[in-house]
């Protein structure tokens, strides 16, 4: 462990292999690069060509005895490993006879569960990681990430080697070369596109896939699933027990699966609050965590607005709260503030993001962050699990909750530029197409790119976001109930409403699905005018290449005219100048 000066980081990891190419100073460099992961500790080991670093945010152990990279008694085994076991404790008495724990840690459960299982223990594990598994004597390095995605890992592989890091940046740092994916850029202009499954908007730069991992070994890497989200579920649905339940038996059932993933979300020995929004999500997440800790006066929620009736949901969030004893933090976003957001939120992006809502966001984390909170709970993943997006339901085919316009403006691209855009072909593995389009966002569009949006912004203000309703029981449960229960009575969610009923008054549970407010379309053709016009202008200086200015100039003008129902592709153009 280095003993030396401490780097001010976050929960993140980094590393490499390479004869001779990088060294102990440019893992300290990856390191800091990802300073705003993290305040608690900078740990890093190495033997030979195989460099490992790690960035601490102390959440359960927050005694040096969790410190990272944690190894092995007899040196063979070092990890790396960023994120959380919520079921560590279970696991624990699982092995304890085994090994002797020298921590109260979840890295210490999950290093002896590695060695014990190899890569079959990752099914045993309920939990966001993103983990760098070294075996000495092998010489193996095992990189994986979660189920879903929630935690990041990327990898650079060249012939000096493999490096990895938990974000973009600390890679570019190392590599000295920052060039643009031309087909991920073209296909987000297209199609809307935030990256494939293992492609990011960066030559060079690749990601692991959700639920798989990768093994490095004499210079090959080699990636496989150890996550079938199908399979599992094919196996749920044709099981008698599944089968033969009431509709209620199913709603009760998926009830208890949400109770016990709060309650071992809330695991920590650190504060820890949640996200509110004004919608039927975050009333059941709000609900629960009253029914489950109702004595408890000091977990926080925090909410965001903009000072504005039309969008702000303020009106709902105080009506949800005002019955516990939780105490609500609201935070404003004003158009003012805009401009030097985007520029910030950007650089720890690292790609492009969603929005004005992920500026509202930002803030959110900063304000819990201020006030001692340092885990944060959110609502994310109902929708795709529950078929709650319009587009599920109607034949527009848009992929933006809400929108009756065409997002996408491809007409605002140069021949030479479009033709780099791919169709993506994604898997359909169900019979259902209804199963196909949430399999789809789930795994390819809408989960994976709010998780991007949300690590990113949670980590630079150094809070860990845990997604209680992510639980990969509980997705599979809901992902694999019949139609009627999903859809109802004019109601998406409809399961997921009765439980709401039974937590809130009707004008909550039963409220329609809203896209996340906020005055973005407003702001942009009015306060912000002359900054998304120096925005465009600089983006065209930088890239001209990309564009058919004569289609971008109509295109913006028909907007700032009131033409359309949505900015998004406002919001690419802005989003891609702060980039570059």
């Amino acid at each position: 462990m280095d003993k030396g000066r401490k780097y001010v980081v976050m929960c993140g990891i980094a590393g490499f292999i390479s004869e001779g190419k990088y060294n102990l100073r440019d893992l300290k460099r990856m390191l800091c690069i990802q300073s705003h992961r993290g305040p608690d500790y900078t740990g890093v080991w190495n033997s030979g060509e195989i460099f490992l670093g790690h960035n601490r945010l102390s959440i359960i152990d927050i005694t040096t005895a969790g410190n990272q990279p944690m190894v092995f008694e007899n040196g063979r085994y070092v990890l790396a490993f960023n994120g959380e076991i919520y079921n560590y404790k279970e696991l624990r008495a699982q092995i304890s006879k085994r090994y002797r724990f020298k921590s109260n840690s979840d890295t210490e459960v999950l290093l002896y569960m590695l060695i014990e299982y190899g890569v079959d223990a990752l099914s045993m594990l309920d939990g966001m990681f993103s983990i760098a598994f070294w075996d000495n004597e092998k010489e193996e390095l095992l990189m994986v990430r979660d189920r879903f995605g929630v935690k990041p890992l990327y990898y650079h592989l060249s012939d000096d080697g493999l490096i990895l890091a938990s974000e973009i940046k600390a890679i570019h740092e190392v590599i000295n070369c920052r060039l643009p994916e031309l087909s991920t850029w073209a296909s987000y202009y297209t199609k809307g596109l935030y990256g494939t499954e293992n492609d990011t908007f960066w030559k060079g730069i690749k990601t692991i896939k959700a639920g798989h991992y990768l093994l490095y070994s004499k210079g090959k890497c080699v990636e496989k699933e150890w996550y079938s989200f199908h399979e599992r579920t094919m196996e749920l649905m044709n099981s008698n027990q599944f089968i033969n339940r009431s509709d209620q038996e199913h709603i009760d059932f998926y009830g208890e699966l949400l109770e016990r993933s709060i309650n071992r979300r809330f695991r920590a020995d650190v504060p820890v609050g949640f996200n509110l929004s004004g919608g039927l999500d975050s009333s059941v997440l709000l609900g629960s965590i009253h029914r489950l800790f109702k004595a408890s006066n000091d977990i926080r929620a925090f909410t965001f607005f903009c000072n504005d009736d039309r969008f702000d949901e303020l009106k709902w969030v105080r009506e949800m709260n005002q019955n516990t004893n939780k105490p609500l933090y609201e935070v404003m976003l004003l158009a003012k503030d805009v401009p030097q957001l985007v520029d910030k939120v950007s650089y720890y992006q690292d790609e492009p993001y969603g929005g004005i809502p992920t500026l509202a966001y930002y803030l959110v984390f900063k304000q819990a962050r201020e006030r001692g909170t340092k885990v944060l709970l959110d609502g994310q993943g109902m929708d795709e699990q529950w078929a709650g997006y319009d587009y599920f339901h109607n034949s527009l085919g848009h992929v933006i909750q809400g929108s009756k316009s065409d997002p996408l403006k491809s007409a605002l691209l140069s021949q030479e530029f479009k033709v780099n855009s791919s169709v993506p072909d994604y898997p359909k593995p169900f019979d259902s197409d209804l199963l196909n389009l949430q399999y789809r966002d789930l795994f390819f569009t809408k989960l994976p790119r709010a998780l991007k949006f949300n690590d990113r912004i949670s980590m630079a203000n150094s809070t860990e976001l845990r997604e209680p309703f992510l639980n990969f029981e509980m997705v599979e449960y809901a992902f694999s109930l019949p139609v009627h229960l999903k859809v109802r009575d004019g109601h998406a969610k409809w399961g997921l409403r009765q439980i709401g009923l039974k937590l809130f008054e009707n004008s909550i549970a039963l409220a329609p699905k809203r896209a996340v407010q906020t005055p973005q379309v407003e702001w942009l053709k009015g306060d912000l005018k002359d900054f998304v016009m120096a925005s465009i202008e600089g983006l065209l200086r930088k890239k001209p290449e990309w564009f058919d200015k004569p289609n971008v100039d109509v295109e913006v003008d028909a907007f700032m005219k009131g033409k359309y129902d949505n900015s998004f592709f406002i919001w690419q153009l802005i989003n891609t100048n702060t980039l570059f």
